[in-house]
């Protein structure tokens, strides 16, 4: 072999790096993810908050923002490739200002339609006993007055005369509003509103 081709396999080799593959020590660096995650919508936020807001006060004012907000927030949250979450939430919001509506235009209105009247005759019924027990505790003091100043039964005794009579001294006043007429010491009294009066002896 001439010597200038032994010279130059000597120079390559040397110019060559070595190159060493120990795979079994080699670690492979991992892979890290930096890809933003999606924001919540805020519409959705507030359709939810909303909702829930017309369900614990029955008010149909914050149930009707509530399903706008949340129909708005369903179409910002499709339109955004995924840019922005909070479906489930606006969904929520929906549900709930739907139910706040229907409790506030049907259910309510319904429930009043039945508490209403019940609580009027409630009223009227309460009012008719207190008139009837004031028109007794007049009959009686009438009766005691008629009976201590020798009274026949066809005198009148005024309110004067049977405040004595009655407690603290003072003539009752009807809760309904209406007029009290003492009349002759042997008819019982009555007042002005025809529901209000004693039951026959």
């Amino acid at each position: 072999m001439p010597l200038w081709l032994v010279i130059m396999m000597v120079r390559q080799s040397v110019s060559k790096p070595k190159i060493r593959l120990n795979p079994m020590n080699e670690s492979i660096p991992p892979i890290t993810s930096n890809a933003p995650q999606p924001k919540t919508a805020g519409l959705a936020i507030w359709s939810l908050v909303l909702g829930i807001l017309s369900l614990t006060c029955f008010s149909i004012l914050s149930a009707i923002p509530g399903v706008i907000c949340g129909h708005m927030a369903l179409s910002k949250i499709k339109q955004s490739s995924g840019a922005l979450a909070g479906q489930g939430l606006a969904i929520a919001g929906l549900v709930t200002g739907y139910m706040g509506i229907l409790w506030a235009v049907v259910f309510l209105p319904m429930m009043l339609a039945i508490a209403i009247p019940n609580f009027v005759h409630a009223r009227n019924t309460a009012q008719m006993n207190m008139c009837i027990n004031n028109l007794r505790m007049i009959d009686s003091a009438k009766q005691q007055w008629a009976l201590e100043n020798n009274k026949k039964g066809t005198d009148t005794p005024t309110k004067a005369d049977i405040a004595q009579y009655l407690k603290n001294g003072q003539f009752p006043v009807c809760p309904a509003g209406g007029t009290y007429t003492i009349g002759v010491v042997s008819n019982a009294p009555t007042c002005s509103i025809s529901k209000h009066k004693l039951p026959a002896p």
